[in-house]
């Protein structure tokens, strides 16, 4: 055994130490955005590296991938925050406007439609092998997951609050399928996620509400 599949068993079931730490990492990564921390981009980059060795191990090929552009978007992300932030400005946070939510929107569906096709030519969601209509909904599952958090961390980069929102609807699907995969420690970080989320949709909503001024009539 070598040290990417080293872990311990927990109730029968074995958890590995690259998913664990790589989780307890992802989850940090939430709790820094919550406070829009630069250290948000350096520790989900981390992240990423020991969840793709996770993943491989467990032949989660779209999985994998998710990881390799967190990887990516990370240093997008790193870069983008750190031009917003220059000469010690606050990070300006505000809501999508209505042409970028339905542009995101349709990104993801397009996006999940496109992907599902490449994976399931190319063999590269495990969902390939299953026989159908079981097959089809895991490779589905897998493009999901894979544009709707290609998504949501682009819209995290450019400060979207919206962003959040985009998580909720990827940990909906991430959840089972991170379960049904043996990836046990994912799933359950997948639900904390779920209120971690919310937690920071609200807050980052609160401040953009809180910066907004309303200009009196009188000066209208």
């Amino acid at each position: 055994m070598n040290w990417a599949e080293a872990g311990f068993e927990v109730f029968g079931t074995k958890v590995l130490w690259t998913d664990l730490v790589g989780n307890v990492a992802a989850l940090a990564t939430v709790l820094l955005a919550i406070r829009k921390s630069i250290w948000t981009w350096p520790v989900q980059l981390t992240a990423s590296v020991l969840l793709l060795i996770a993943s491989v191990n467990a032949h989660i090929t779209g999985n994998a991938l998710k990881q390799i552009m967190f990887g990516a978007l990370a240093v997008y992300g790193w870069w983008r925050w750190t031009r917003g932030t220059q000469d010690g400005r606050g990070l300006a946070v505000r809501p999508a406007t209505t042409l970028e939510r339905l542009a995101l929107v349709g990104v993801m569906l397009l996006g999940t439609l496109a992907v599902g096709v490449i994976f399931f030519v190319t063999k590269l969601s495990w969902g390939a092998f299953v026989p159908p209509p079981e097959g089809y909904l895991l490779v589905l599952a897998d493009s999901y997951i894979f544009v709707g958090s290609a998504v949501a961390t682009w819209a995290q980069g450019q400060a979207l609050v919206d962003f959040w929102l985009i998580w909720i609807a990827v940990d909906l699907v991430g959840v089972p399928l991170a379960f049904s995969s043996g990836l046990v420690v994912s799933g359950a970080v997948y639900g904390v996620f779920f209120v971690l989320v919310l937690v920071g949709f609200f807050n980052w909503l609160k401040e953009y509400r809180s910066r907004t001024v309303l200009v009196p009539k009188e000066a209208v």
